[in-house]
């Protein structure tokens, strides 16, 4: 895609390295084909740990990671959190979405949920392709910006691109009915131009998400309500795991934090600790 908005099918010299969804490149033509040249610094890349420990690029140059989750198959809110930190590392901006509010038990118990991070200072939607309910906002939400879907399979990000721009022809998948669980729809990662201006890229469903392997204090960067118990901890290098006298663990156990959302940073925490114990080694 071009400064003017036109599309061309490019391919690239081998000696450039990988490109990924959101990549600002220099093309030349040559030979009435188009040749990618050289690829532009980029502002920032979303990155996940792949199952061998190696850091994968998702996406690149974006400023908004919708993290989108539903009411089925159940809400991975832990997969939420890690998303998060991503996000908040990046740095870029961040919108939880719950889709398929239309299937919310009558305890709208995933309602509830999303509450949680509203409190802490993320927006939050909840969205239904069916009856079209936050919608609208969602457009709006994605207005003048370069935004990426991301979340586990079957949560109905393609349904939401469908909804979003119905001119497209984009397949759909189902739940499997055994496990409840997504398949894969999208397979690969696609960026659209929206009409009310802004770029929409669309990730593969996962079934887990693993950002990089963040440091504790980039961990602490990932948890935006832990900023303000930060440096009154009884030790200067609290990991707010084990430690007594920890300021953090003192307000969930006052209910200021969110036990489940500490429980996430820890399991996180965790493994940083193992992490550079075995760099040490």
């Amino acid at each position: 895609m071009d400064s003017q908005g036109g599309t061309h099918r490019c391919r690239s010299r081998r000696r450039l390295e990988h490109l990924v969804c959101g990549d600002r490149v220099r093309f030349e033509l040559r030979d009435g084909a188009c040749v990618v040249t050289e690829v532009l610094p980029r502002d920032n890349a979303l990155t996940r740990t792949d199952a061998r420990g190696r850091p994968r690029v998702i996406a690149a140059n974006i400023d908004q990671v919708v993290v989108v989750t539903a009411c089925l198959p159940p809400p991975n809110w832990g997969m939420v959190d890690r998303y998060l930190v991503a996000a908040e590392n990046l740095p870029a901006g961040a919108l939880v979405l719950l889709n398929k509010i239309d299937l919310s038990g009558p305890d709208r118990t995933d309602c509830a949920r999303l509450a949680v991070y509203e409190r802490i200072g993320y927006p939050t939607l909840a969205t239904s392709t069916l009856s079209g309910q936050g919608l609208d906002r969602l457009r709006t939400r994605l207005q003048g910006h370069t935004s990426i879907f991301v979340g586990q399979s079957g949560v109905g990000k393609s349904s939401l691109i469908k909804a979003l721009l119905p001119q497209l022809d984009i397949r759909i998948g189902e739940l499997s009915q055994a496990h409840g669980t997504g398949r894969h729809t999208t397979t690969r990662t696609m960026l659209y131009l929206l009409p009310e201006g802004g770029r929409l890229i669309d990730s593969p469903g996962v079934r887990d998400f693993e950002p990089p392997r963040f440091s504790v204090r980039e961990l602490e960067r990932g948890f935006v309500e832990f900023a303000p118990y930060l440096g009154h901890c009884r030790y200067p290098d609290c990991t707010h795991t084990v430690e007594p006298g920890c300021a953090v663990v003192a307000a969930a156990e006052a209910g200021e934090i969110d036990p489940e959302r500490l429980r996430s940073y820890q399991r996180l925490a965790y493994q940083a600790l193992s992490a550079g114990h075995r760099r040490r080694m």
